[in-house]
């Protein structure tokens, strides 16, 4: 195998950071390093790894450079670390797989399924609005839908704010009808002691899952599930399988969400996967970010046993990105894989640089209560 030789990284539109890596034959990898908000932060992340690590070495060693850029210093895990493992990892998977000639899910041992089933995210201020956007979804194909609330609770949750709430995934029902799945995604905005009061009203819609009710730290709060009937998802804000380990272990995670841009990547989500299978929890790998993210958590899914959904591609920009558009886009509420190698995904390189620099320097707004308090984000 060739060595890794160079590597650039490119900001761009709307707000991602993609990651080219060269080898001394010539192939090239493609990865996304980037946490949201933090955009020079990973890259800075990213170059220490290149530098300090990676470069001059043999970029088939995946598992060992994983392990190395992990464990290489005093300090492990988190956020910022986590995100630039995970997109040098999926441009080294890239990179063995066209040197291999096969796809990524192939070289993991092969996919488990012929299709997998995507989800169209939903998000807006406006109740009045849902309606609409939900038979909109339904008519493009889409049998399953996540809600994104952004409605803000107080800093204690009123009657009213739990009502709000219901009304959100109520109207959202009525408009798709009893077949349709509809997963509702709370953002940790809950309060551990309001939870059991906001599940007993959303049960009567038959939610597909609710995800992140209550932030992670306090998810030891609703052990007792005796006061709700549908699965709880989470795991954006879970960075590793050590993160995953006690939430499995104590029998409180339905549905595993690592971020294939965060979660350290193809090889470690592979680890997450797998150990949440032993738990019989599902997997529904979340990517909230682009093209290139979306192309390897594809891979993923199709070979992992438990993965079960996935979120529909982002379409911003992804025209000026991607030559092989087509191949991401979902077809009846399902993705399928190309038989390309690497991750399956065509960069166009022309295109990448012309918008490299024109990304927004976007940050987490900071949101607040009535009474000047912050919100969660």
């Amino acid at each position: 195998m060739a060595q890794i030789v160079d590597y650039e990284l490119f900001k761009v539109p709307p707000r991602w950071l993609f990651l080219k890596i060269e080898t001394s034959d010539g192939t090239t990898g493609w990865g996304e390093p980037i946490l949201e908000g933090r955009a020079e932060t990973v890259k800075a992340a990213v170059k220490e790894l290149m530098d300090g690590y990676l470069l001059g070495e043999d970029s088939s060693r995946i598992e060992d450079h994983w392990q190395r850029m992990y464990r290489g210093g005093f300090y492990r895990g988190g956020p910022i670390l986590m995100s630039a493992i995970a997109g040098i990892d999926q441009a080294l998977w890239d990179i063995k797989g066209k040197y291999s000639g096969e796809p990524v899910y192939d070289l993991l041992g092969g996919s488990t399924r012929d299709r997998v089933k995507v989800h169209k995210k939903i998000v807006t201020d406006d109740l009045s609005d849902l309606a609409d956007l939900v038979t909109d979804v339904v008519g493009d194909g889409f049998s399953a839908i996540k809600l994104l609330t952004a409605y803000q609770a107080s800093s204690i949750e009123s009657t009213r704010d739990l009502n709000a709430i219901r009304e959100y995934l109520a109207v959202a029902r009525d408009a798709a009808g009893p077949d349709i799945d509809i997963g509702i995604d709370l953002h940790g905005h809950i309060s551990a002691t309001m939870a059991p009061r906001l599940f007993s009203r959303l049960e009567e819609y038959d939610p597909m899952f609710v995800e992140e009710p209550i932030r992670p730290e306090h998810l030891h709060t609703i052990e007792n599930s005796s006061y709700y009937d549908f699965p709880i998802a989470f795991g954006e804000r879970l960075y590793s399988r050590w993160g995953f380990k006690p939430h499995l272990e104590a029998g409180r995670l339905d549905i595993a969400q690592p971020d294939i841009s965060h979660a350290g990547g193809i090889t470690e989500i592979k680890n997450i996967g797998t150990m949440a299978e032993t738990y019989g929890t599902k997997l529904m790998i979340s990517c909230s970010v682009g093209p290139i993210a979306y192309a390897a958590s594809t891979q993923l899914s199709h070979h992992l046993a438990n993965a079960v959904q996935q979120p529909s591609v982002s379409e911003r920009y992804i025209d000026a990105y991607v030559d092989n558009v087509d191949d991401l886009r979902s077809e009846d509420g399902y993705v399928s894989l190309s038989d390309k190698p690497g991750l399956g995904i065509d960069i166009n390189e022309e295109g990448v640089r012309e918008h490299a620099g024109k990304a927004s320097d976007w940050r987490t707004p900071i949101r607040r209560h009535d009474d000047g308090s912050i919100v969660e984000w």
